[in-house]
């Protein structure tokens, strides 16, 4: 292996990822997917779908999950700051219903991998951030679910900056909690 660095995490399945960057006068170089070395630290998918998206200071994304299909991700930011989070929804896990969290950077060049049956969410602290993510199934429309992001429950310790006001989409303001998700 030794392309990458991998750091496994209290709940089982998450993995940061950091790739090994070479860089000279000129500029950096690193492979930020490769199967096989991906495979031997243990993150054997097959990924079908890339996105990315762009978003400002103070937007947070999530809590989202997949319902009928669950899709592993591996995420990483390509410009600026985000604070990256995972909460575990796999029945009958020791771990269901905890958080991790990760400072993904076009600076640190970590990636995260968040396995399916989790939900996932970002805050953006940086100015302006660009976010990819790799999925292992195709977006199926209506197929989403969330949870609030402010879950008591769950009690993610977001990084809110002083004076900066979050920004939502409307759906995710609706999303319910971990309670009401135990009960569907």
């Amino acid at each position: 292996m030794g392309k990458l660095t991998v750091e496994t995490c209290e709940i089982e399945g998450l993995k940061i990822i950091t790739p090994e960057v070479r860089g000279d006068a000129r500029g950096y170089f690193m492979e930020t997917y490769q199967y096989e070395d991906f495979k031997a630290a243990g993150v054997d998918v097959t990924f079908v779908q890339d996105n990315q998206s762009a978003s400002k200071r103070g937007v947070l994304r999530g809590l989202h999950f997949q319902k009928e299909f669950p899709q592993d991700k591996l995420v990483r930011v390509i410009k600026g700051e985000v604070f990256d989070v995972a909460v575990d929804l796999r029945e009958g896990s020791p771990t269901f219903g905890k958080w991790h969290g990760v400072l993904l950077s076009d600076e640190n060049k970590k990636q995260f991998f968040v396995p399916k049956n989790f939900a996932h969410g970002f805050l953006v602290l940086s100015d302006y951030a660009e976010f990819c993510y790799k999925c292992s199934d195709f977006y199926h429309p209506g197929d989403e679910g969330g949870l609030a992001w402010d879950d008591p429950e769950i009690g993610i310790e977001w990084p809110l900056q002083e004076g900066v006001e979050l920004i939502f989409s409307e759906r995710d303001t609706k999303w319910g909690s971990i309670k009401d998700f135990k009960k569907a």
